[in-house]
């Protein structure tokens, strides 16, 4: 895996734009009161953002692959960092909306629970510095 992260230049304050070995791109920015333009996600929102992904990805996959008709899934994440630096974040909270037919709410929690222990390299990595804790709601699609 690669990556390339650049700095706009003194006339972006400090915006970064991260290119992919994948080839895709992404803009990066800090808070006016650092310098920044708010032009982009905060580095540490890239960090959480990826993570909520990671997990969701694992979460749909695993719903598919155990032949429940999931439709929709969205994760919503609230996380706290330390206070001093370097600032970790030590709490996350993963909330999951998972829609489809007739779910089995079982195999919900199966699949987040598969996520958070084996497959989600990022949620592993970062349960090294926060605890992470998950809930779920299971919207039945009509």
């Amino acid at each position: 895996m690669e990556c390339t992260v650049r700095w706009m230049g003194n006339d972006a304050g400090m915006s970064f734009v991260a290119e992919s070995g994948s080839g895709h791109a992404v803009v990066m920015d800090g808070a006016p009161d650092a310098g920044g333009r708010n032009l982009g996600l905060r580095p540490m929102e890239m960090v959480l953002a990826g993570t909520g992904g990671c997990s969701a990805f694992d979460v749909v996959l695993i719903l598919k692959k155990g032949r429940q008709a999931v439709s929709g899934c969205e994760v919503s994440l609230t996380a706290e960092r330390a206070q001093t630096d370097p600032k970790v974040f030590t709490t996350i909270h993963f909330h999951y909306k998972v829609k489809g037919r007739q779910l089995k709410p079982e195999a919900v929690a199966r699949a987040i629970e598969l996520s958070k222990e084996k497959y989600c390299s990022a949620s592993i990595m970062i349960g090294k510095t926060a605890e992470i804790t998950h809930d779920f709601e299971i919207i039945e699609e009509s």
